[in-house]
């Protein structure tokens, strides 16, 4: 038997365990306030053992802090980090918002989407969680890690790892003198070289899903057709040459959707957080999640996607990617700075 609940009757020696941000005076001061520029260790455990939930809620003064707080941790005493990302990124959510929304691994809850969980299973022999708040402005969180602890390890758990991206533009083509149709339909693409890169990773393992979030600066006003997807999910397995084993379709189709769509949605493995404004310009979040149909990769894999058909559109691209993978992992590239991490103001 397969599924979410296959497990559930299976009883086993683990042991449960929380650390949390509850007040140790007994009070109802139930946070930790995160000082700007500072960083603070959530937890360290011993294992080995698995994270099962981490739900955490916070706010501050600063309307941008959802991308300038940055979530890291580490497994097995690594020095470098398999989690490194904004906080609201990792929970499924970009442009440093948040919404409602549900999936199977992710989900933002009640009220407006500020009560962020994530279940994906994160086994370790030893774990250290950190945050980091890269604002001038204090963060106050609340949080919970719930955890087991095991008398032994599986040797084939493979270790979570969540990585954040962005492309700010992408590099599309001048439009100039180009009409609508030619410039959304026009070009080809047989070699993926200029996609937006979700992920590149080395080693042995599967990768997960991401979220991808969007801004869609192209200002054509709302007669002239805008969409900004036909950009083809790309996934390269082991340095694979082109066409690369898993080619998509279209954006909206590596996402599960169809025919340009303009309505939220979320589903356990698929969803639109935002669709983005009129003529689907302005900021889009969406969400792809691999769970029953995990990519194995034995050496490498190279998650990418056009930006537009043929890589001709020129918006701001964000993703956090999701991977298991057995250790030790490629350095992750550096994590752009706090300027370069920030959403671009809305357009009208």
């Amino acid at each position: 038997m397969t599924g979410p609940l296959s497990d559930v009757a299976r009883i086993t020696d683990a042991s449960s365990h929380r650390i949390s941000s509850w007040d140790r005076s007994g009070g109802n001061r139930d946070f930790i306030t995160i000082l700007g520029g500072t960083t603070v260790e959530m937890a360290v455990i011993e294992g080995p053992g698995v994270i099962r939930h981490i739900w955490v809620t916070s706010h501050s003064k600063d309307d941008l802090y959802l991308r300038k707080v940055v979530l890291r941790a580490y497994w097995d005493g690594e020095p470098l980090p398999s989690i490194e990302a904004p906080l609201g990124d990792f929970f499924g959510m970009g442009h440093a918002r948040t919404a409602n929304f549900w999936s199977m691994p992710l989900q933002m809850s009640p009220e407006d989407g500020r009560g962020f969980n994530c279940w994906f299973p994160m086994p370790f022999a030893a774990a250290r969680m950190t945050i980091q708040n890269e604002s001038d402005a204090d963060v106050v969180l609340y949080f919970y890690i719930d955890y087991e602890l095991s008398d032994s390890a599986s040797d084939d758990s493979g270790r979570f790892h969540a990585q954040w991206r962005r492309q700010n533009p992408c590099a599309g083509i001048d439009e100039t003198g180009v009409s609508n149709d030619v410039f959304l339909e026009g070009g080809v693409n047989l070699d993926g070289a200029d996609n937006y890169v979700i992920l590149e990773a080395g080693g042995r393992g599967h990768y997960v899903g991401c979220c991808l979030s969007i801004d869609n600066r192209r200002d054509v006003g709302i007669d002239t057709f805008n969409w900004y997807g036909e950009g083809d999910d790309m996934i390269f397995v082991d340095g694979e040459p082109f066409p690369p084993s898993l080619h998509g379709t279209g954006t909206e189709d590596y996402f599960n959707t169809a025919y340009c769509p303009t309505v939220a949605y979320s589903s356990p493995y698929h969803g639109i957080i935002l669709p983005g404004g009129r003529n689907w310009r302005g900021k889009i979040s969406l969400f792809r999640f691999h769970i029953e149909d995990a990519v194995r990769f034995r050496t490498s894999i190279r998650v990418t996607i056009e930006h537009g058909h043929a890589n001709r559109r020129s918006d701001d691209y964000a993703s956090t990617a999701y991977w298991y993978q057995l250790e030790p992992h490629a350095p992750f590239p550096n994590l752009p700075a706090v300027v370069d991490r920030l959403p671009l103001p809305d357009v009208n």
